[in-house]
């Protein structure tokens, strides 16, 4: 088995969830609710990060359990004193108001869940990518499939900082060359464009630790470079097929990212500067 990361070393976290029913009840009509065991509040996330060294975290809202309500996260980061930034959920007809105001509260992007609401529900959006352009806010997109070949026009073409979820979700049966994954690759030429190390059980047939997507993430690797790069636990793990646990997570980077210097790249310098987080945390 490959070291593990040491526990000092500096890191951010680029894809994390907080639910906090108690404080925060979960939309009547959210389209999954958490589990007691998959729930995971504001200060469980703090304890997380801190056993495991790790300085800041990338809030992103769930559609399960809060659906449109960003209540949780931006009190989150609102109580986290600059440890957190935020992706929110908001209307595609959010208006540059909105999102200054949520951008004023820590929000750095907002979602485009793609896998869950399908292509169609983001054909229109355009004018919602422009004002992210103009408020220099990132473009959250999670696609699973074949699902981004509809949709790279209007992302290339937006101007906006793209960020993707969970390595593009691509069908290791299908290889690197499927088309959703090459259009994701594709994408790393315009510069404006980064992809998580994440959301390695959501993709994989095998257990862990998921060699089926070595291939993918070396192709990642090769096409954006450490600096387009960021990682990402995915942490309380909602609905995992099988146990996981956070630190054989970071460890995973060992085995895809041997040199030191790519993994302080990808933990620490690029999702600083992509999100703006502060060194001192």
């Amino acid at each position: 088995m490959h070291d593990a990361l040491p526990s000092t070393c500096a890191a951010i976290d680029c894809h994390v969830h907080v639910f906090d029913p108690r404080r925060f009840a979960y939309a009547a009509d959210a389209w999954y609710v958490p589990t007691p065991a998959e729930t995971g509040t504001p200060a469980q996330l703090d304890h997380v990060l801190q056993a495991h060294g790790v300085r800041h975290a990338l809030l992103v809202g769930p559609n399960s359990g809060y659906g449109l309500d960003n209540r949780c996260l931006l009190d989150t980061i609102a109580r986290g004193q600059g440890r957190y930034k935020g992706i929110a959920v908001v209307p595609n007809g959010a208006s540059l108001g909105q999102l200054q105001d949520l951008q004023a509260a820590g929000v750095v992007g907002i979602a485009f869940n793609v896998a869950l609401l399908g292509v169609d529900f983001y054909r229109g959006t355009g004018p919602l990518l422009q004002r992210l352009r103009e408020l220099g806010l990132v473009a959250n997109v999670q696609v699973e499939g074949d699902q981004l070949t509809a949709l790279t026009g209007l992302l290339a073409d937006s101007g906006a900082q793209l960020v993707f979820d969970h390595c593009g979700r691509p069908v290791p049966a299908g290889g690197v060359g499927q088309a959703g994954f090459a259009a994701l690759l594709a994408l790393a030429q315009t510069g404006r464009a980064a992809v998580k190390l994440s959301g390695h059980a959501k993709i994989s047939a095998l257990p862990f630790p998921h060699t089926d997507l070595d291939p993918f993430v070396w192709a990642l690797v090769e096409a954006f470079t450490p600096h387009h790069l960021v990682w990402a636990s995915d942490w309380p793990f909602l609905r995992a097929p099988s146990r996981i646990d956070y630190g054989p997570l970071r460890a995973l980077l060992v085995q895809h990212l041997p040199d030191a210097a790519d993994r302080q790249a990808v933990e620490w310098e690029t999702p600083r500067r992509l999100f703006g987080f502060d060194a001192a945390g």
